[in-house]
């Protein structure tokens, strides 16, 4: 009985100790992405999903919108333009980077939703990437669709030149 108490009393130990060090190391492995979080999701790192805290220094999703400010767009009446993406998407990996410059060549600003943070916005939207246009608070036209030629690319520029 003696032996049975101090085996399951080392197995306690080791458990506690495990997680103990797995909770460090969590917290070790966030305090890298606290300010980005902040900045971009005024969100503790804990908040965020793997996928996203992989995507916080990246270049090509600096310009994010919150759900409060999109809605504070959408109620102002402007025209703007919002690209809703999600970083488990393998089609929007591979457009952000090739959209940004094509948003920045037509001069527009290109507000970027992530849709696995925020699912709401999935009631605008049927499937990732897409890019909408909002104007008067109702949204006007959207275009979807990774780009994967000069074709498509093109559709991208004429879409956010129409509405510029």
């Amino acid at each position: 009985m003696k032996k049975l108490i101090i085996y399951s009393s080392i197995a306690i130990a080791l458990i506690v100790a495990f997680v103990i060090v797995n909770q460090l190391s969590e917290s070790q492995a966030n305090a890298k992405y606290e300010e980005d979080a902040e900045r971009l999701y005024q969100t503790a790192a804990k908040n965020l999903d793997s996928e996203t805290k992989k995507q916080l220094k990246d270049e090509n999703y600096q310009n994010i919108i919150l759900p409060d400010e999109f809605e504070q767009k959408k109620d102002s009446g402007e025209g703007f333009f919002v690209y809703f993406f999600s970083p488990t998407c393998p089609h929007c990996q591979y457009t952000t980077p090739l959209l940004n410059p094509i948003a920045e060549e037509v001069g527009v600003e290109l507000f970027q939703y992530n849709v696995l943070e925020f699912e709401q916005g999935w009631d605008y939207i049927d499937s990732t990437p897409t890019v909408v246009y909002f104007e008067n608070g109702q949204q006007k036209d959207l275009i979807h669709g990774g780009i994967a030629d000069d074709v498509v690319a093109n559709m991208y520029t004429q879409f956010l030149t129409e509405y510029k």
